[in-house]
Protein backbone atom coordinates (compact mmCIF):
# COMPACT_ATOMS: atom_id res chain seq x y z
CA UNK A 1 0.00 0.00 0.00
CA UNK A 2 1.29 3.27 -0.96
CA UNK A 3 1.96 6.10 1.81
CA UNK A 4 -0.94 7.87 0.10
CA UNK A 5 -3.42 5.22 0.38
CA UNK A 6 -2.11 4.44 3.89
CA UNK A 7 -2.43 7.97 5.23
CA UNK A 8 -6.17 7.96 3.16
CA UNK A 9 -6.75 5.35 5.12
CA UNK A 10 -6.14 6.45 8.41
CA UNK A 11 -8.25 9.45 7.77
CA UNK A 12 -11.19 7.47 7.12
CA UNK A 13 -10.88 5.63 10.03
CA UNK A 14 -10.31 8.45 12.32
CA UNK A 15 -12.99 10.14 11.26
CA UNK A 16 -15.56 6.95 11.31
CA UNK A 17 -14.53 6.56 14.82
CA UNK A 18 -15.21 10.64 15.17
CA UNK A 19 -18.96 9.99 13.99
CA UNK A 20 -19.32 6.82 16.09
CA UNK A 21 -17.94 9.10 19.50
CA UNK A 22 -20.69 11.80 18.87
CA UNK A 23 -23.24 9.32 18.63
CA UNK A 24 -22.05 7.87 21.85
CA UNK A 25 -22.09 11.45 23.40
CA UNK A 26 -25.89 12.41 21.76
CA UNK A 27 -27.12 8.75 23.50
CA UNK A 28 -25.47 9.92 26.62
CA UNK A 29 -27.25 12.91 26.26
CA UNK A 30 -30.19 11.64 25.48
CA UNK A 31 -29.98 9.38 28.57
CA UNK A 32 -28.90 12.25 31.25
CA UNK A 33 -32.07 14.40 30.04
CA UNK A 34 -34.14 11.68 31.10
CA UNK A 35 -32.96 12.47 34.68
CA UNK A 36 -32.61 16.49 34.38
CA UNK A 37 -33.22 19.28 32.74
CA UNK A 38 -31.91 19.37 28.64
CA UNK A 39 -30.35 22.89 29.74
CA UNK A 40 -28.12 20.90 32.15
CA UNK A 41 -27.06 18.79 29.56
CA UNK A 42 -25.99 21.20 26.92
CA UNK A 43 -23.90 22.54 30.15
CA UNK A 44 -22.66 19.42 30.84
CA UNK A 45 -21.29 19.17 27.33
CA UNK A 46 -19.39 22.54 26.81
CA UNK A 47 -18.37 22.79 30.62
CA UNK A 48 -16.58 19.16 31.01
CA UNK A 49 -15.13 19.63 27.58
CA UNK A 50 -13.82 23.23 28.44
CA UNK A 51 -11.71 21.82 31.31
CA UNK A 52 -10.45 18.70 28.82
CA UNK A 53 -9.46 21.11 26.36
CA UNK A 54 -8.14 23.81 29.19
CA UNK A 55 -5.72 20.87 30.24
CA UNK A 56 -4.19 19.82 27.19
CA UNK A 57 -3.70 23.48 25.70
CA UNK A 58 -2.19 24.90 28.82
CA UNK A 59 1.34 24.42 28.10
CA UNK A 60 0.63 26.27 24.93
CA UNK A 61 -2.11 28.53 26.30
CA UNK A 62 -0.68 32.51 24.88
CA UNK A 63 -0.51 30.73 21.21
CA UNK A 64 -4.12 29.35 21.52
CA UNK A 65 -5.71 32.21 23.34
CA UNK A 66 -4.76 34.49 20.40
CA UNK A 67 -7.10 34.54 17.46
CA UNK A 68 -6.95 36.57 14.47
CA UNK A 69 -10.80 36.73 14.29
CA UNK A 70 -12.66 37.38 17.63
CA UNK A 71 -16.01 38.80 16.16
CA UNK A 72 -15.86 35.39 13.61
CA UNK A 73 -14.97 33.43 16.58
CA UNK A 74 -17.50 34.81 18.50
CA UNK A 75 -20.47 34.07 16.01
CA UNK A 76 -19.39 30.79 15.07
CA UNK A 77 -19.46 29.30 19.22
CA UNK A 78 -23.19 31.00 19.17
CA UNK A 79 -23.93 29.17 15.84
CA UNK A 80 -22.57 25.90 17.12
CA UNK A 81 -23.61 26.65 20.86
CA UNK A 82 -27.43 26.67 18.99
CA UNK A 83 -26.86 24.04 17.29
CA UNK A 84 -25.74 22.01 20.27
CA UNK A 85 -28.66 22.97 21.97
CA UNK A 86 -31.22 22.88 19.26
CA UNK A 87 -30.28 18.66 18.56
CA UNK A 88 -30.02 17.84 22.86
CA UNK A 89 -33.55 19.76 23.49
CA UNK A 90 -35.14 17.97 20.22
CA UNK A 91 -33.45 14.23 20.99
CA UNK A 92 -34.81 14.67 24.72
CA UNK A 93 -38.46 14.08 22.75
CA UNK A 94 -37.50 12.05 20.23
CA UNK A 95 -35.85 9.39 18.87
CA UNK A 96 -31.76 9.78 17.69
CA UNK A 97 -32.64 7.89 14.39
CA UNK A 98 -35.25 10.60 13.56
CA UNK A 99 -32.69 13.82 14.68
CA UNK A 100 -29.98 12.43 13.38
CA UNK A 101 -31.96 11.85 9.77
CA UNK A 102 -32.87 15.52 9.50
CA UNK A 103 -29.09 16.59 11.12
CA UNK A 104 -27.78 14.86 8.15
CA UNK A 105 -29.23 17.52 5.66
CA UNK A 106 -26.38 19.65 7.03
CA UNK A 107 -23.52 18.38 4.25
CA UNK A 108 -26.12 19.33 1.33
CA UNK A 109 -26.97 22.71 2.87
CA UNK A 110 -23.33 23.72 3.12
CA UNK A 111 -22.79 23.36 -0.32
CA UNK A 112 -26.22 26.20 -0.51
CA UNK A 113 -24.31 28.42 1.95
CA UNK A 114 -20.81 27.96 -0.31
CA UNK A 115 -22.90 29.48 -3.48
CA UNK A 116 -24.69 32.08 -0.97
CA UNK A 117 -22.28 33.59 0.95
CA UNK A 118 -18.73 32.26 -0.48
CA UNK A 119 -19.32 32.53 -4.04
CA UNK A 120 -19.36 29.06 -4.82
CA UNK A 121 -20.76 27.54 -7.95
CA UNK A 122 -23.97 25.31 -8.24
CA UNK A 123 -25.65 24.08 -10.47
CA UNK A 124 -28.90 22.39 -11.62
CA UNK A 125 -27.81 18.89 -10.63
CA UNK A 126 -26.85 20.36 -7.09
CA UNK A 127 -29.93 21.82 -6.85
CA UNK A 128 -32.21 18.81 -7.17
CA UNK A 129 -29.87 17.20 -4.77
CA UNK A 130 -30.54 20.14 -2.31
CA UNK A 131 -34.00 20.06 -3.12
CA UNK A 132 -34.28 16.36 -2.63
CA UNK A 133 -32.43 16.31 0.66
CA UNK A 134 -35.12 19.07 1.73
CA UNK A 135 -38.27 16.61 0.59
CA UNK A 136 -36.48 13.78 2.86
CA UNK A 137 -36.70 15.80 5.87
CA UNK A 138 -40.07 17.00 5.69
CA UNK A 139 -40.80 13.46 4.92
CA UNK A 140 -39.19 12.61 8.48
CA UNK A 141 -40.98 15.83 10.14
CA UNK A 142 -43.92 14.87 8.48
CA UNK A 143 -45.75 18.36 9.33
CA UNK A 144 -49.43 18.62 9.20
CA UNK A 145 -49.98 14.61 10.54
CA UNK A 146 -50.87 13.27 13.69
CA UNK A 147 -46.99 12.49 14.53
CA UNK A 148 -45.92 15.77 13.84
CA UNK A 149 -44.44 17.46 16.79
CA UNK A 150 -42.01 21.03 17.33
CA UNK A 151 -39.00 18.79 18.78
CA UNK A 152 -38.96 17.09 15.49
CA UNK A 153 -38.18 20.46 13.63
CA UNK A 154 -35.88 21.51 16.03
CA UNK A 155 -32.49 19.24 14.06
CA UNK A 156 -33.76 20.88 10.87
CA UNK A 157 -32.64 24.30 13.05
CA UNK A 158 -29.48 22.65 14.19
CA UNK A 159 -28.53 21.97 10.73
CA UNK A 160 -29.09 25.35 9.54
CA UNK A 161 -26.86 26.65 12.87
CA UNK A 162 -24.14 24.30 11.97
CA UNK A 163 -23.95 24.85 8.38
CA UNK A 164 -22.99 28.74 9.38
CA UNK A 165 -20.75 27.11 11.66
CA UNK A 166 -18.94 25.09 9.07
CA UNK A 167 -18.81 28.12 6.59
CA UNK A 168 -17.36 30.57 9.04
CA UNK A 169 -14.99 27.77 9.80
CA UNK A 170 -13.91 27.40 6.23
CA UNK A 171 -13.33 30.74 6.48
CA UNK A 172 -11.47 31.17 9.75
CA UNK A 173 -9.68 27.94 9.47
CA UNK A 174 -7.59 29.78 6.19
CA UNK A 175 -4.89 31.28 9.06
CA UNK A 176 -5.84 30.33 12.22
CA UNK A 177 -4.77 27.17 15.00
CA UNK A 178 -7.00 24.82 15.04
CA UNK A 179 -7.07 24.39 18.48
CA UNK A 180 -7.70 28.25 18.61
CA UNK A 181 -10.96 27.77 17.19
CA UNK A 182 -11.77 24.38 19.21
CA UNK A 183 -10.88 26.19 22.89
CA UNK A 184 -12.88 29.63 21.76
CA UNK A 185 -15.83 26.98 20.78
CA UNK A 186 -15.65 25.19 24.21
CA UNK A 187 -15.06 28.68 26.17
CA UNK A 188 -18.37 30.76 25.12
CA UNK A 189 -20.99 27.92 25.30
CA UNK A 190 -19.32 26.59 29.05
CA UNK A 191 -19.77 30.75 30.14
CA UNK A 192 -23.07 31.06 28.48
CA UNK A 193 -24.51 28.14 30.29
CA UNK A 194 -22.49 28.29 33.67
CA UNK A 195 -24.37 31.45 34.18
CA UNK A 196 -28.06 29.86 33.36
CA UNK A 197 -27.99 26.70 34.13
CA UNK A 198 -28.59 27.26 38.00
CA UNK A 199 -32.42 28.07 37.23
CA UNK A 200 -32.48 24.51 35.51
CA UNK A 201 -30.89 22.55 37.92
CA UNK A 202 -30.83 19.30 39.70
CA UNK A 203 -28.66 18.02 41.79
CA UNK A 204 -26.32 15.31 40.48
CA UNK A 205 -26.35 11.47 41.12
CA UNK A 206 -23.27 9.53 41.16
CA UNK A 207 -25.03 7.89 37.90
CA UNK A 208 -25.71 11.45 36.27
CA UNK A 209 -22.29 13.03 37.37
CA UNK A 210 -20.54 9.90 35.54
CA UNK A 211 -22.79 10.66 32.33
CA UNK A 212 -21.80 14.48 32.84
CA UNK A 213 -17.87 13.23 32.36
CA UNK A 214 -18.49 10.94 29.67
CA UNK A 215 -20.21 13.25 27.53
CA UNK A 216 -16.97 15.42 27.87
CA UNK A 217 -14.56 12.90 26.82
CA UNK A 218 -16.66 12.11 24.39
CA UNK A 219 -17.10 15.41 23.15
CA UNK A 220 -13.55 16.14 23.20
CA UNK A 221 -11.99 12.98 21.78
CA UNK A 222 -14.88 13.08 18.95
CA UNK A 223 -13.59 16.62 18.20
CA UNK A 224 -9.84 15.77 18.41
CA UNK A 225 -10.52 12.47 16.03
CA UNK A 226 -11.90 14.92 13.20
CA UNK A 227 -9.61 17.60 13.73
CA UNK A 228 -7.11 14.43 12.84
CA UNK A 229 -9.22 12.87 9.83
CA UNK A 230 -9.02 16.56 8.12
CA UNK A 231 -5.61 17.20 8.89
CA UNK A 232 -4.88 13.75 7.06
CA UNK A 233 -7.34 13.29 4.49
CA UNK A 234 -9.36 15.81 2.21
CA UNK A 235 -12.95 16.79 3.16
CA UNK A 236 -13.87 15.48 -0.01
CA UNK A 237 -12.45 12.31 0.63
CA UNK A 238 -14.23 11.88 3.89
CA UNK A 239 -17.59 13.55 3.45
CA UNK A 240 -19.44 10.50 2.63
CA UNK A 241 -18.32 8.85 6.46
CA UNK A 242 -20.65 11.63 7.89
CA UNK A 243 -23.36 9.41 7.23
CA UNK A 244 -22.33 6.83 8.96
CA UNK A 245 -23.31 8.56 11.95
CA UNK A 246 -27.25 7.40 11.14
CA UNK A 247 -26.09 3.56 11.78
CA UNK A 248 -24.59 4.65 14.95
CA UNK A 249 -27.36 6.96 16.20
CA UNK A 250 -29.62 4.11 15.01
CA UNK A 251 -27.99 1.47 16.78
CA UNK A 252 -27.68 3.06 20.10
CA UNK A 253 -31.43 4.42 19.95
CA UNK A 254 -32.47 1.00 19.64
CA UNK A 255 -30.38 -1.24 21.97
CA UNK A 256 -30.63 1.50 25.24
CA UNK A 257 -33.73 3.57 24.32
CA UNK A 258 -36.01 0.91 22.15
CA UNK A 259 -36.28 3.44 19.61
CA UNK A 260 -37.17 1.31 16.35
CA UNK A 261 -37.56 3.91 13.29
CA UNK A 262 -40.70 3.80 11.45
CA UNK A 263 -40.69 3.44 7.62
CA UNK A 264 -41.60 6.99 6.86
CA UNK A 265 -38.33 7.79 8.92
CA UNK A 266 -36.34 5.39 7.19
CA UNK A 267 -37.33 6.38 3.69
CA UNK A 268 -36.66 10.21 4.75
CA UNK A 269 -33.72 8.99 5.90
CA UNK A 270 -32.71 6.64 2.82
CA UNK A 271 -33.31 10.08 0.53
CA UNK A 272 -31.41 12.71 2.46
CA UNK A 273 -28.37 10.08 2.75
CA UNK A 274 -28.82 9.37 -1.13
CA UNK A 275 -28.85 12.85 -1.91
CA UNK A 276 -25.96 13.92 0.50
CA UNK A 277 -24.07 11.33 -1.80
CA UNK A 278 -25.10 12.56 -4.88
CA UNK A 279 -24.15 16.05 -4.16
CA UNK A 280 -20.66 15.35 -2.98
CA UNK A 281 -20.44 13.08 -5.78
CA UNK A 282 -20.99 16.45 -7.86
CA UNK A 283 -18.35 18.31 -5.69
CA UNK A 284 -15.60 15.71 -6.57
CA UNK A 285 -16.10 16.59 -9.91
CA UNK A 286 -13.50 18.30 -11.99
CA UNK A 287 -14.93 20.31 -14.53
CA UNK A 288 -14.78 24.12 -14.35
CA UNK A 289 -18.44 24.93 -15.00
CA UNK A 290 -21.46 24.93 -12.24
CA UNK A 291 -23.33 22.28 -12.60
Amino acid sequence: MSHSAQTNKHAILFMIGAIALFASMDAAAKELTTHVHPIQAIWARYFSATMLVLVIVLPKMKTVFRTQHPRLQAVRSMLVLGATSFFFVSISQIGLAEATAVMDINPVLLTLGGFLFLGEKIGPRRVFGILMSLIGAIIVIRPGMGVFSVYSILPLAAAVCLTGYNLITRFVGRNENPWTSLFYTALFGAVFLSAIVPFFWTPLTGYTAGLVIVIGILGTASQLMLIRALTLGEAGLLAPFVYVGLLFATFWGYVIFDDVPDVPTIIGALIIVGSGLYVWYREIQTTPKGR
